[in-house]
């Protein structure tokens, strides 16, 4: 649900609350949302307007997790406003992940694996709900369930519609139904593991230090789930290889294999580059659905293209 809020409409409401504020800027917001930054009492804070509470509920609950090396920012408050939700968050500065160029791979590399690595150490149990942050719970849902649910057109959800229209493009099918095929195949490979996965750290939504050297804030927490901590790391490799080149060079794959704090565990790498291959395919799969929805061709050829190469391309090296 797209919730759009003018900036005369956040002064408004930010007039409301605090009085006086000052310095407020707009923000690049999400597709679903606006953003905006401000200054009040000696603090810099951002604003943001959405059409779900539960997604920056998800944010506040995410401070459980904080670390040096998983850093997220403080929540104020989260409340209703403007017929969607808000939340006031402290500011954190940087650049944007995804911006790291490929020369600044000696430190984005290690800087990312230390980052997967941080999402991985917090503390896991069998019986956590996939879905850790939703209201009301799914206990029933499995990681797996969540997978195959995730390729289905379903006319509940806001994005939806998007079967058909690939359907009509029979290039872009062929590449979609051979993939689902795969991921088909593949599925009963993925463990019912309770990692904490981010779900959308290549988005504006993790900031990093100028020199790419240590992470600042990783927000934006609607996405996350907990599953398979490869899932992650799948995102990094499969959209660095087409939008990405800073990402792609610290090759996130091979980070993430040789980080000591995630060999310790033996049974967290068994099949591993097998899942790996399968989460690439499902999130490739995902992004085909999304770009036809949105209406954005372009991505949506550059998405078909790197599925098909995944596709020939199979599972990863398993070596470390």
């Amino acid at each position: 649900m797209h919730h759009r809020v003018s900036q005369g409409q956040a002064q408004e409401f930010l007039a409301g609350r605090y009085g006086a504020v000052e310095e407020l800027r707009p923000l690049a917001g999400g597709f679903w949302s606006s953003a905006y930054s401000f200054s009040h009492a000696g603090r810099a804070l951002v604003l943001r307007f959405g059409g779900n509470k539960d997604w920056f509920e998800a944010g506040r609950a995410a401070l459980a997790f904080a670390s040096p090396d998983l850093p997220v920012p403080e929540v104020v408050e989260v409340g209703e406003a403007s017929g969607g939700a808000y939340a006031i968050s402290v500011r954190c500065y940087g650049i944007n992940l995804e911006d790291v160029r490929p020369d600044q791979s000696d430190a984005a590399g290690p800087m990312l694996a230390s980052l997967l690595a941080a999402l991985f150490r917090v503390p896991k149990s069998s019986d956590l709900p996939v879905g850790w942050h939703w209201r009301p719970p799914r206990r029933d849902l499995t990681w797996v369930g969540w997978l195959s649910a995730r390729l289905v057109d379903d006319p509940r959800q806001e994005v939806h519609g998007w079967r058909a229209a690939l359907a009509a493009r029979s290039g872009i099918d062929r590449v979609y139904r051979a993939a689902e095929a795969r991921v088909r195949d593949l599925i009963d490979a993925c463990p019912e593991r309770r990692d904490l996965i981010h779900g959308d750290l290549l988005h504006a939504n993790v900031l990093v230090a100028e020199d790419a050297g240590r992470p600042n804030a990783v927000f934006s927490w609607k996405r996350s789930l907990r599953g398979d901590f490869l899932f992650d790391t799948a995102w990094c490799t499969f959209c660095s290889a087409i939008w990405y080149p800073g990402i792609a060079a610290a090759d996130p794959w091979d980070r993430v294999r040789r980080e000591p704090s995630m060999r310790d565990d033996a049974g967290a790498w068994i099949d591993a580059p097998v899942r790996h291959h399968c989460y690439e395919l499902h999130i490739g799969l995902t992004a085909l659905a999304w770009n036809v929805w949105a209406g954005d061709s372009r991505a949506l050829q550059q998405v078909a293209t790197q599925l098909a190469v995944v596709l020939e391309r199979g599972p990863l090296p398993a070596d470390a």
